[in-house]
């Protein structure tokens, strides 16, 4: 547990790099409880987490895709129909532990890569949603059983909506650049060519700067937005909105949460503190569903990889998941808490 915190905290939270630009702006006088100071260090911090992420993960799946043509992809997950196809994407999505935003450039390289286009859905639902550390925090902040329900919750929202994407044959709505092989993958007569190790790491190093190009504008535009939320609205008046004899919780819990930015780690002390003021578990997990799975800057990101047809459907099959997941749970909470 003690190797999982320091590599979390190391290479996947970046702590010290929140620590660093706490520091700066202290050093520069910015007063350490203020409004814009946590606006400031929440821009800063996640704008750089992000950029490393992103550049590490788009390199890191472009070098593996190297290796396989779509062809062979879809070979391969051709031995895995509908439903179960589906139900590994999601699978895959709780093993890795990033943030919705970072779970994008995967989801490019998955869909370079030929998946079919209601798995990788599936994965980009389930992996900010779920992942190991997560189920070990709930279950010490809450219980095994709530954070069993959360994860059993989470898997089946990432499932259905990948499955219905499917159904729906979403796949003409994902834009160009990112079903189409880079042309350093083919021969001048149009087929797949043979790669050494240097071409392997020139290619990847070439879609991160193909992809970076393409979304840090949008990268800036949401991180910017979540960064105001995050320093000029308190949590007292959450906490007030989202009281439990308000029939509308689940809704507003919802809402309130899309225009977050955070991975799961960071919703959970807010969880914590909306359960001991006496907010449902059922609005206490929608509102943590929607700042992971819909939180703006990933849908901002995410827009610029699908078309709006694609967008709308996404966001509306996991809205009405989350809401679903809601209501049931604060009718029957009583039995998990």
């Amino acid at each position: 547990m003690n190797i999982w915190s320091w590599f979390s905290d190391m290479f996947l939270k970046m702590t010290w790099l929140s620590q660093f630009f706490e520091w700066l702006f202290q050093s520069l006088g910015v007063e350490a409880d203020s409004p814009l100071f946590h606006g400031l260090v929440f821009f800063f911090y996640d704008v750089i987490k992000i950029f490393i992420l992103l550049s590490i993960l788009i390199f890191i799946s472009s070098y593996i895709q190297s290796y396989f043509t779509p062809e062979k992809t879809q070979a391969i997950l051709g031995k895995f129909k509908g439903i179960w196809a589906n139900t590994i994407g999601a699978l895959l999505g709780t093993v890795t532990p990033f943030c919705s935003c970072s779970s994008i450039p995967i989801f490019i390289g998955f869909t370079k890569a030929g998946l079919p286009i209601g798995v990788t859905f599936s994965f980009l639902i389930s992996s900010p949603l779920v992942d190991l550390a997560s189920i070990l925090l709930l279950a010490t902040i809450f219980n095994g059983w709530v954070a069993l329900a959360y994860v059993v919750t989470g898997l089946i929202i990432a499932i259905i909506g990948g499955t219905l994407i499917s159904l729906f044959k979403m796949d003409q709505y994902v834009e160009d650049f990112v079903k189409e092989p880079s042309p350093m993958m083919m021969t001048d007569l149009g087929e797949p060519m043979e790669m050494t190790k240097k071409d392997r790491v020139n290619y990847g190093i070439a879609q991160v700067k193909e992809v970076i190009h393409k979304v840090w504008l949008y990268v800036l535009i949401g991180v910017g937005i979540g960064a105001i939320i995050h320093g000029y609205i308190p949590q007292a008046l959450i906490e007030m909105v989202l009281g439990q004899d308000n029939p509308f919780s689940v809704v507003l819990a919802t809402l309130v949460g899309i225009p977050m930015y955070a991975d799961i780690f960071g919703t959970l002390p807010i969880a914590e503190a909306l359960i001991l003021k006496g907010v449902g578990l059922g609005t206490v997990l929608s509102f943590m569903m929607a700042v992971t799975a819909l939180s703006l800057p990933s849908i901002v990101m995410l827009k610029k990889v699908v078309k709006t047809k694609l967008l709308v459907t996404f966001v509306g099959i996991v809205t009405v998941g989350i809401l679903l997941v809601g209501y049931l749970f604060n009718a029957f909470g009583y039995l998990f808490i």
